[in-house]
């Protein structure tokens, strides 16, 4: 039985001295948070590690279970990083959080949404008039899963980016890994674009630059991993049947998990978006 994971550091992991010429990876710290940066460089290392070629960084946090009291640090780190990903120029972002808000595992990104700090619909006088002049102009939606609308995402935001037209699309996700010890304690970012549902064997048409015409920059945290991951790491020997590949486990504390991790993400985004910013302000306007 294949691992499942839409984490690139663990399909590093278990290449293990089998990694191809064509990935780099870097190891640094900062504030005492770990970040690790994976560069897909061509199409056989991608191949060989089933993820396409980009730049994927995984940030390693204290766990969102509980609120962490690295809190601030964290959300500082994860936005230092996402200003990584920025364009040079870019002051136009759309924010979409996937999942569906329903199933509290797949709730990351429509969670996150609600934290978003909107400012698309404020005009240049207004924005001075606050005392707010650099505002860049975000826009944010949760449209659902197709059982709820009838519709593929990847078509609703196609739309919308045709119509906004965004100088980059920012996708949140909950994702699926491959080792119970990052469940719930990993972000991953990534310019590569994201499958909504891959995770969990109901994968629906991509989210990426050539599907959506705008650069894209995902961000997702794991919130679930096979059964058969589980079974595999307690007893060191694959499942003795196939009952692990289809049953997804996720932890207990998972509604807090959501809660806390949704809420990093989106503070860091807003700190990203609008460096002018603190997070205290931050907070009070997505209060």
């Amino acid at each position: 039985m294949s691992i499942r994971t839409d984490l690139a550091i663990e399909c590093i992991d278990f290449a293990k001295e089998a990694l191809p010429k064509g990935v780099h990876t870097t190891r640094m710290e900062e504030n005492g948070i770990t970040v690790n940066t994976v560069e897909i460089r061509d199409e056989e290392a991608a191949e060989q590690l089933s993820k396409p070629v980009g730049r994927y960084v995984t940030i390693e946090t204290s766990g969102f279970e509980a609120v962490s009291a690295q809190f601030e640090a964290e959300v500082q780190v994860i936005a230092q990083q996402i200003r990584t990903f920025l364009p040079q120029k870019g002051r136009s972002f759309l924010i979409v959080g996937l999942g569906n808000s329903d199933i509290t595992p797949d709730a990351l990104g429509p969670q996150a949404v609600r934290y978003i700090f909107t400012t698309r619909h404020i005009g240049r006088e207004m924005a001075e008039q606050l005392n707010m002049p650099d505002l860049s102009a975000v826009s944010a939606i949760a449209p659902g899963v197709l059982g709820q609308t009838g519709m593929e995402t990847a078509e609703i935001v196609t739309a919308l980016c045709g119509q906004i037209k965004p100088d980059l699309a920012i996708v949140i996700d909950a994702l699926a890994s491959g080792s119970v010890a990052r469940l719930g304690s990993t972000i991953q970012l990534s310019n590569t674009g994201i499958s909504p549902g891959s995770g969990v064997l109901n994968k629906r048409k991509e989210l990426s630059r050539a599907t959506l015409g705008v650069p894209v920059l995902s961000i997702g945290v794991p919130t679930v991993v096979d059964l058969g991951t589980i079974v595999r790491e307690l007893s060191d020997r694959p499942a003795a049947s196939s009952a692990g590949e289809t049953m997804m486990v996720t932890p207990r504390g998972i509604d807090n998990l959501i809660e806390h991790a949704s809420k990093s993400i989106a503070y860091a985004i807003n700190m990203a978006l609008q460096p002018s910013l603190s997070l205290e302000e931050i907070a009070a306007l997505t209060a």
